[in-house]
């Protein structure tokens, strides 16, 4: 009885789910269907690196449920449905934003550069990003921009990133079944169309 309406925000028009890939095999930016979202966002791929946890001194792969799993009290498919169910009410742009690294895996690669990722994120929330031509990534199945305004075009496609196409070739599919395996314990409780948005093993 006592809220003031007047102080609340509107309905975002993108949400961008923050991945830093030690793998170095996501692209930098990519636009994700509803279902995509729903799968990426029960899936919280990251890595840890160092200086965030007590005992990390390089970075390693990791999957936090919805980004941060201690914290959720209900299944993570509960949190998922209500994200989706936002997304398709709201007409939100999704986004899967890799701020790990590039051109190759930790030890190999660099940390994309941050410059890049702010002119990323400027793109989508101008929308810069909703007509350009894009790409889908024959793994991840997600949809890549072939080009974003103040960033070099060869970045925005992982692959190209990397000196040894083959290498490249074998994390990403390592990575793939990571995703694959860390879902199998969700599967039971999403549809099809969640479960179809896992990467290609």
């Amino acid at each position: 009885p006592n809220a003031e309406l007047s102080g609340r925000g509107g309905h975002p028009k993108n949400i961008f789910m923050l991945t830093a890939d030690a793998f170095g095999v996501l692209p930098p930016i990519s636009r994700l269907t509803p279902a995509q979202a729903m799968y990426h966002f029960i899936s919280g791929y990251t890595a840890k690196v160092a200086g965030t946890e007590r005992g990390v001194t390089e970075p390693s792969a990791t999957f936090s449920t919805c980004f941060g799993a201690p914290f959720m009290a209900l299944h993570p498919s509960v949190y998922a449905d209500l994200l989706g169910k936002k997304i398709a009410e709201h007409n939100v742009n999704t986004w899967l934003v890799n701020t790990g690294w590039t051109g190759g895996p930790y030890g190999v690669g660099s940390r994309m550069k941050i410059g890049y990722t702010r002119a990323m994120l400027s793109a989508a929330l101008d929308g810069k990003l909703d007509d350009v031509e894009t790409v889908i990534d024959p793994i991840f199945k997600v949809q890549v921009p072939k080009s974003v305004p103040g960033v070099p075009a060869e970045i925005l496609i992982p692959r190209n990133t990397w000196a040894d196409k083959a290498a490249y070739d074998e994390k990403a599919a390592e990575l793939a079944k990571r995703f694959v395996d860390n879902f199998k314990e969700y599967e039971s409780s999403v549809s099809d169309e969640i479960k179809s948005s896992a990467p290609v093993v």
